[in-house]
């Protein structure tokens, strides 16, 4: 399924539903280009699920941790990793299976696609692609 955002406010409002679905384990990844509003659709989910604090994308610490909405969204930024060996470091078993101490909360994962193969199948991928000839605010947000 595909959807057409005309601006970062159409981005945010997409986000805000995907966010009031969400439920307890879900994994999103968050697949596109630097300054594709990867991180704008981070602040709609949040505030989706009802989280009142800032969101930032978490580039030079990997992981933020959002708690006070309906459950913790767990926000990681692999943009510096190289692969599965890299996720090892971070405990990414924790947040990503059942049983895990964090599996109580959801994860939003910016550049999944370095992640190696240790995400889990069941993760719901959504890309987020540009076209300039659309206008620089256009963005097709593709879910996988």
């Amino acid at each position: 399924m595909t959807y057409k955002s005309f601006s970062p406010k159409d981005t945010k409002k997409l986000a805000v539903m995907f966010g009031q679905e969400a439920k307890r384990g879900d994994i999103f990844c968050l697949s596109g280009a630097l300054g594709a509003g990867k991180t704008v659709f981070a602040k709609g989910f949040a505030e989706g699920l009802r989280y009142k604090g800032e969101v930032t994308s978490p580039t030079f610490t990997l992981m933020n941790v959002y708690e006070g909405g309906r459950f913790p969204i767990y926000h990681f930024d692999l943009y510096r990793l190289e692969g599965a060996e890299d996720m090892e470091s971070i405990g990414y078993e924790d947040y990503f299976y059942p049983g895990g101490t964090a599996a109580g909360g959801v994860c939003l994962v910016e550049w999944p696609e370095r992640a190696g193969d240790v995400l889990p199948e069941d993760a719901i991928w959504i890309e987020i692609s540009e076209n300039a000839a659309q206008g620089a605010d256009y963005r097709e947000i593709c879910l996988k």
